[in-house]
């Protein structure tokens, strides 16, 4: 059974790069992850058929809308109760730029970051004072 997968193609001199959305959004999951506050990624930009059936999907709150070789990211996040909640998110759109740039050589043009809550995670405490 073959799967429907869309990818992003970019032309080089030597042929096409074709990177599947589904690589590009793992890659933008994994930098919003990373970034000290975010607790993880929540699921307010759409259920898809996989999750529904349980299974589980590293790209999930991830949304890509890509025009040629350029994307806008829509990520969507919950942050650690005590972080600023701007602060967190500035520094999600840099890492998600910056990692999915790096990682495959589009550019990205936008990075989006929906909030979907507040989880209460323990809180360093210098985290606390600021």
């Amino acid at each position: 059974m073959a799967e429907t997968k869309e990818y992003i193609t970019q032309s080089e001199e030597m042929g096409h790069i074709h990177i599947s959305e589904e690589v590009i959004a793992a890659v933008a999951a994994v930098s919003a992850a990373e970034v000290e506050g975010v607790s993880g990624l929540s699921a307010n930009l759409g259920t898809d058929i996989a999750e529904l059936l349980g299974v589980k999907n590293l790209s999930r709150g991830i949304k890509l809308l890509a025009d040629g070789e350029q994307l806008v990211i829509d990520v969507a996040v919950l942050v650690k109760y005590g972080y600023a909640i701007t602060e967190v998110a500035k520094h999600v759109q840099d890492a998600v730029m910056n990692g999915v740039s790096a990682m495959t050589g589009l550019s990205v043009t936008a990075v989006n970051v929906h909030v979907g809550g507040v989880t209460m995670d323990k809180v360093p405490k210098k985290q606390r004072e600021k």
